[in-house]
């Protein structure tokens, strides 16, 4: 199988936030967390901290998203 993106959970503090997700997304999401369990030694079934590792990575690799946090902010006068 191949590799899957999100390989392990980090243990971080939690902020709570509440989302809504579609049903197909919701299902994906546990199939996912299944996944990563079977091929971690640690069970992923927070599918809380999964949603926020999988969100972290997004923004990590959106250039982009990268390029406007570099950019100096400019202020409204």
């Amino acid at each position: 199988m191949a590799k899957l993106k999100i390989s392990e959970l980090p243990d971080e503090k939690p902020v709570k936030i509440t989302v809504e997700l579609s049903a197909s997304v919701f299902r994906d999401l546990q199939a996912y967390a299944e996944a990563v369990g079977r091929h971690s030694d640690q069970p992923a079934n927070d599918l809380g901290r999964l949603a926020s590792a999988m969100v972290a990575r997004f923004m990590a690799t959106d250039r982009a998203f990268a390029k406007s946090k570099r950019a100096p902010a400019i202020k409204a006068k």
